[in-house]
Order: C-alpha cells, then sequence, then structure tokens
C-alpha cells in the first residue's frame, strides 16, 4: 500500500509550482501582450479601406509599440535570469536539486499557451504589467511624485521621533517594512542609518526587487514602457509609448544593515517585543483579516515602540470569490487599534496619494488616504 504525502511535501510542491508560474508568466509576457497588438491590427484590416486610410497614423502607433514590448521584455527577462537561487539554501534551477527542491526542466520560451490556462496566464501576466508599473513608481524620477506622496511622510516621522543630532548611531534602531514591494521605502530608511528589513510576500515583487538591487549598479541604465498597456484614455499615442528610465539611484550600492525578506508576514515574523518601528505603507488592507495585522504589529513592537502607517483601506480580498475578507470602516478600524492596546499619537485624513498612476491619462485615480503613528505602551 502506497502512503499519502507529508502535509510538508504536499506545501513544498506547491511551493515549486507557483514558483515556476510565476517564471512563466514573465517568460509568457511578450506573447500576451503581442496577441494584444495583433488584435488592435486585425480589427482595423477588416474596417472600409476609407477607415484604415483614416488610421494609418494609429496603425504606425502599434508598430512602435511593437518596439517597446521588444524593450520591455528585454528587462522582463534580466529579472528572471538569476531567480533560480536568489533565495538561500533554495536552489530551483533545472540543475540544481538542494534541500529537496526539485529541478524544473523544459523551455518555455515558445509553447503555447492552452486553452485552460489563457485566463490564467492572462491574470498573471497583468501582475508582471503591474511590477512594470511598480518599477517606474519606486525607482524612477517619473515616481518622485507618488514617493513624495507616500513615503515622504513615514521618513519625516522617522526623522522627528529618531532625530540624527541626537542618536549618534541610528543602526541601534530597527525598523520593519511589511508590504515592501520593490523595495524603496525600506532603502531609503537604511539609507538613513536605521537597521531596516522589508519583507514582501509576492514573488513576482520579489524577483524585480532582486534584480533592482542587486543587479543594477548604475543610474538610470534601463528603460522601460510602464503604459504600453493601456490603451484607452490617452491625449496622444506618444503618451502610450512614453518611455522611463530607472534606477534613478544606484541601489546596488547597498546601505548597511538593509535586508529583505521574502514570505507570509504573519508567519515570518513571530518573535515578540523585536522592533523599534513597523512602517507601514499601502500594507494593512492586503490582509483577509487586517485585525491579524494589527494584532501581529503589536506583539512583534517593543514596549515603547511606534508603528506608522499610511494608506487607503481597499481590502484586496474583498471581490475576491471563496476568500475571507472583513473591511471595517477607518473609524471602527481606529477602534480596533485602541482595543488591541496601541496608543494613537498622530493622525491625519484625507491624505492625497496615488498608485502607480499614469500621469498623462484622462482618468485619474486618487486615494484620500489615511496616515496614522501608534505606540505600543511601555509596560
Amino acid at each position: 500500500m502506497s502512503s499519502l504525502p507529508a502535509a510538508d511535501e504536499i506545501d513544498e510542491a506547491k511551493e515549486r509550482a507557483h514558483f515556476q508560474a510565476v517564471i512563466n508568466a514573465f517568460k509568457y509576457y511578450k506573447l500576451c501582450c503581442l496577441d494584444r497588438i495583433h488584435k488592435s491590427e486585425k480589427i482595423i484590416s477588416m474596417l472600409p479601406k476609407t477607415h484604415q486610410h483614416r488610421l494609418d497614423k494609429y496603425g504606425a502607433y502599434l508598430t512602435k509599440f511593437k518596439n517597446c514590448l521588444d524593450v520591455n521584455n528585454n528587462v522582463v527577462h534580466m529579472i528572471i535570469k538569476h531567480v533560480d537561487t536568489m533565495f538561500e539554501n533554495v536552489d530551483h534551477s533545472q540543475d540544481g536539486e538542494t534541500n529537496g527542491t526539485e529541478s524544473f526542466g523544459g523551455n518555455y520560451n515558445n509553447c503555447e499557451i492552452s486553452s485552460q490556462k489563457q485566463h490564467k496566464m492572462q491574470h498573471d501576466v497583468e501582475k508582471v504589467q503591474s511590477v512594470i508599473k511598480n518599477i517606474v513608481r519606486d525607482w524612477s524620477s517619473a515616481g518622485a511624485v507618488e514617493r513624495e506622496q507616500c513615503y515622504k511622510p513615514i521618513l519625516d516621522e522617522l526623522e522627528a521621533r529618531f532625530p540624527v543630532d541626537t542618536i549618534n548611531d541610528r543602526s541601534h534602531i530597527k525598523v520593519l517594512v511589511p508590504g515592501a514591494g520593490l523595495g524603496r521605502l525600506a532603502w531609503e530608511i537604511a539609507a538613513r542609518g536605521f537597521t531596516c528589513q522589508g519583507n514582501e510576500f509576492s514573488l513576482f515583487m520579489l524577483f524585480a526587487s532582486n534584480f533592482i538591487l542587486n543587479k543594477c549598479p548604475e543610474a538610470n541604465k534601463h528603460t522601460v514602457y510602464p503604459w504600453l498597456h493601456q490603451y484607452v484614455n490617452h491625449m496622444t499615442s506618444e503618451h502610450q509609448a512614453a518611455a522611463a528610465t530607472f534606477p534613478d539611484v544606484p541601489p546596488a550600492c547597498h546601505h548597511s544593515h538593509f535586508s529583505i525578506a521574502a514570505g507570509d508576514f504573519l508567519k515570518v515574523y513571530t518573535e515578540t517585543d523585536e522592533w523599534d518601528c513597523v512602517a507601514t505603507c499601502f500594507f494593512i488592507d492586503c490582509a483577509p483579516n487586517v485585525i491579524e495585522f494589527i494584532e501581529r504589529i503589536y506583539a512583534i513592537l517593543q514596549p515603547g515602540g511606534i508603528w506608522i502607517n499610511l494608506g487607503p483601506l481597499l481590502y484586496h480580498y474583498s471581490d475576491m470569490p471563496n476568500e475571507i475578507s472583513i473591511e471595517p470602516p477607518y473609524d471602527i478600524l481606529v477602534d480596533i487599534i485602541r482595543d488591541v492596546g496601541f496608543d494613537i499619537v498622530k493622525e491625519r485624513t484625507g491624505v492625497k496619494t496615488k498608485y502607480a498612476q499614469n500621469p498623462n491619462s484622462m482618468l485619474q485615480h486618487e486615494y484620500n488616504s489615511v496616515f496614522f503613528v501608534c505606540r505600543k505602551p511601555n509596560l
């Protein structure tokens, strides 16, 4: 009689499958995006000749979009070039088999997508497109305005609470940034002398941050076209083909006391009374149960530690079928924060913030975010 696989073996197999699925999404990026351009070209070819003639200029831009797509695709493939060995003691490469990790075989570059997997692959490729927009938000001069809106209030608060003129060595101050994305906020905190660790769960973000933080020693060496995938609300076709260079600073020149940790926030951070500060930006509404996040932040902070938060309450799991989600409005959330044990020492609402927004789009999304600072009382 054959025995059933152990739970840890099942989890490991799921992790390997997910890892490979994310890599495949990056590999299929060009194919899926090219399909969208071909769709427009096909529709134009079916129009009356007079209409086709009137769209000659737009047709020429569609050809230009293909060239822009090639540039994006080069960056996408650089991002996944070294991901097989990016985690310590784990090797996902085709030849490596470390700690029981199985290898992945096969050439995925030219595979066709089956109809059953089409929808899932398109969804994953949209995440790759989002990564490209986040590169611009975090690591280009074009994202400076958004960083000023979203990161500066947190950085200013850290400067005010741990002033450099009274603290000789900020490296003794430990700051955690959950939901670190591509790592710019955590990097900026470390640049100010703090010991800072970013935490990120998404492999899409982790792959890209690994590339930018470890493989980009020169400023503005790479180019992407972040709005290439947006086909509506443009004033001009040039706006759709607008370029951005990155990184605006050379992040590979690492600050000391800076790191990125991969994994689920609730599973990775279980040590109580460890951190002097937790800084969250567009993060707490990523939880199915926001109370778990609040309780965990409280637990891992040292007595007297502070929690700095900025962001909206989008509640990402709210409309997902088969997912639990609670969505307390801000006034109830404040009551929960106090009930957990925090003292709210600063609070501001209506903070205008954007997230990976195309500045030239006719449609502008803007959040009235909340900014607050909480303190865990001394015991």
